[in-house]
């Protein structure tokens, strides 16, 4: 099952039905049995039929008050990445100790109004040379510290700024719409399978510039030892967001251009669409 938070309301999918719920996202979004939630109000409610037209004009990021965070590392791909762009600069060791150290890199990105949704527009730095998005499997957890779903995260970096020194993540990573989140949360009581497939493709002026996938068993770090750390002393009264990591890096040779098209579609979650200023 699926949410999805709109100006029309909280729209929840079940199969190919859609239902329109008249709370408040913190509140619905926060609760440890919300999969059992939903499944009551599929049973419960009538069926809408402009799904499609809500979801196409009145999506929303799927957060109010949570705060979104991010892991770093948690690929190898990303450690090779992140020693390529800081090797003259004397940081490469840093990611290094980070990826086969126990605590984890965790980071602060966004709150709503630096969050885009999906089909919005993302923001590259105007003093950094180097841009990327990163593709990245998002947990969705309430204030207790339970994964409840899943969403898609594009965690916007400015590497050039963060190759400078390592000291400079907070302004690499945090901005102006320097995130893309959506276009759901994916409920579920399962775990995903270690096969679901991330996939990214970057479109120029009507051309496939990049593009490349990778599964999730490719991440290090168990999910539940992240929020864990995340948890140990913070508290997030209305839940929050924790991107995974990207183990998709593009080549130093790759920038990000004003007028891209990013996707980045997950398994069982669905398909984020954002544009670059």
């Amino acid at each position: 099952m699926k949410i999805y938070n709109t100006t029309k309301g909280i729209l929840v999918q079940s199969d190919t039905s859609f239902y329109i719920v008249n709370e408040n996202w913190d509140d619905f979004f926060n609760n440890d049995n919300l999969y059992d939630k939903v499944q009551d109000i599929v049973k419960k409610n009538l069926a809408i039929d402009n799904a499609e037209d809500i979801i196409a004009n009145h999506l929303l990021v799927p957060m109010k008050s949570q705060e979104l965070w991010a892991s770093g590392v948690t690929y190898f791909n990303s450690k090779l990445g992140r020693q390529e762009e800081s090797k003259g600069t004397g940081g490469g060791d840093y990611y290094e100790r980070v990826y086969n150290a126990d605590r984890p890199e965790l980071f602060f990105k966004a709150t709503v109004n630096r969050a885009v949704p999906s089909g919005g527009k993302v923001n590259i730095r105007k003093d950094s040379t180097w841009d990327v998005p990163e593709p990245e499997l998002t947990l969705a957890i309430t204030s207790s510290g339970k994964i409840i779903g899943y969403t898609i995260g594009n965690d916007m970096s400015s590497r050039s700024i963060e190759g400078e020194n390592p000291l400079y993540l907070p302004q690499a990573k945090t901005y102006d719409a320097c995130a893309g989140l959506g276009p759901c949360v994916y409920l579920t009581k399962e775990a995903l399978p270690l096969d679901t497939k991330i996939a990214m493709k970057i479109n120029r002026n009507g051309q496939t510039v990049f593009e490349d996938t990778i599964e999730i068993n490719k991440i290090k770090r168990k999910f539940e030892d992240l929020v864990h750390y995340l948890y140990k002393e913070c508290s997030f009264a209305y839940g929050s967001f924790l991107m995974t990591g990207t183990g998709i890096v593009p080549t130093t040779a790759f920038t990000l251009q004003s007028g891209d098209e990013v996707k980045i579609t997950i398994d069982n979650i669905g398909t984020l669409v954002n544009y670059i200023r």
